[in-house]
């Protein structure tokens, strides 16, 4: 009776533990059960076409098993998915296009064509490329026959003369959106995709509060793996995903603090709990209250230790006249005067300072 009763109860623990244990899969096994490349996979999932969850273990993130039921399901898997996913460089591109490689280009550099990847060869060139299916979708609407035939309109060649490229802004735009997908609905989460996208400088002038930017930086997203950190193929890559043009810093700059403001509103950053400093006896003001130590800043954003009004009081405290020992007479007594200041008298027949104290030891 026993036996089959701690049987019965292990088998419907595993009943509950197995579907939870196997409700989500790796990245690379749930890659496998698609058919898909990694590669392809990674940009069907910056796409939106796969949704992903948080690990709860915290190893990343992981793709829930009824999606890949959802995704197997679909007409045309998975052709469909691929082709969905398929990029383009722009000798491709332009062959889809039915276009020189040096229209396609000017066409991406206007901002026509959008990239939705780059990466950086060995010769440190960025290679960008772009969805086949949009390049078919452009090339096949006739509202835009005369950019892919005949002249190149006046207005935008003088663009192209003043040498504008809106490729890497471009990008930005698309790795937001899909930093935002990400993020879901976590305030802090959300204001750091945006925070991604500025410099350090910028980001400290936004949020001015240390203990906001440190908590804002627990939710930074990891940046794309170019090469090996500090190499030029990854200060490249960094340099892509920073904002350059200063329309783009302001509207950045103002999301930011939409953002932050609506993180502060729903969950403040958490901030250490003032203490007391008691003052010392004689020195006049009044106990104060500080905060505990500042937190160290990350990703190269400047370290703040003390805050400058907390220098300021410092500076302004009444500091106690330094003194030094009292002198001793015959009595040992310390003579007392109402300055307190050192007494440097010397009564008749008692020597003073170190010589009198060895005196008075009998050396």
């Amino acid at each position: 009776m026993s036996g089959n009763t701690v049987t019965h109860q292990t088998a419907l623990a595993a009943e509950r533990s197995g579907p939870t244990r196997d409700a989500a899969v790796a990245p690379n096994r749930a890659a496998r059960e698609l058919g898909l490349k990694r590669s392809e996979f990674d940009l069907a999932v910056r796409l939106g076409r796969i949704r992903t969850v948080p690990d709860d273990a915290g190893g990343g993130r992981r793709v829930p098993r009824d999606e890949i039921h959802r995704i197997r399901a679909a007409d045309g898997f998975p052709e469909g998915l691929r082709a969905a996913v398929r990029a383009v460089g722009t000798t491709e591109g332009a062959a889809l296009m039915d276009v020189t490689k040096a229209r396609f280009s000017r066409l991406a550099r206007l901002g026509l064509l959008v990239p939705v990847k780059f990466y950086v060869n060995r010769y440190r060139a960025v290679v960008w490329l772009y969805l086949a299916d949009e390049l078919r979708r452009l090339a096949a609407d006739e509202r835009n026959a005369a950019l892919l035939k005949g002249r190149t309109p006046a207005a935008l060649r003088d663009q192209l003369g003043e040498g504008v490229d809106l490729r890497p802004r471009n990008w930005r735009g698309r790795h937001l959106g899909f930093l935002l997908r990400q993020a879901a609905d976590d305030p802090w989460a959300r204001a750091a995709a945006v925070a991604s996208l500025l410099d350090a400088a910028e980001v400290s002038d936004v949020v001015t509060d240390p203990y906001e930017r440190s908590h804002l930086h627990r939710f930074w997203p990891a940046p794309a793996a170019h090469g090996s950190p500090g190499s030029p193929a990854a200060q490249l890559a960094e340099e892509i995903a920073t904002a350059a043009d200063q329309d783009e810093i302001d509207w950045l700059r103002a999301d930011l603090a939409d953002a932050v403001e609506a993180a502060r509103r729903q969950c403040p950053a958490p901030h250490p709990a003032p203490h007391t400093v008691p003052a010392q006896a004689g020195t006049g003001p009044a106990p104060r209250e500080t905060a505990g130590p500042l937190p160290r800043e990350t990703r190269g954003l400047p370290r703040e230790t003390e805050s400058r009004e907390w220098h300021e009081a410092e500076r302004q405290k009444p500091r106690r006249a330094e003194s030094r020992e009292p002198c001793e007479m015959a009595s040992r007594e310390p003579c007392e005067t109402a300055s307190r200041e050192p007494c440097e008298a010397e009564q008749p027949g008692r020597l003073s300072g170190l010589f009198g104290r060895l005196w008075r030891r009998g050396f």
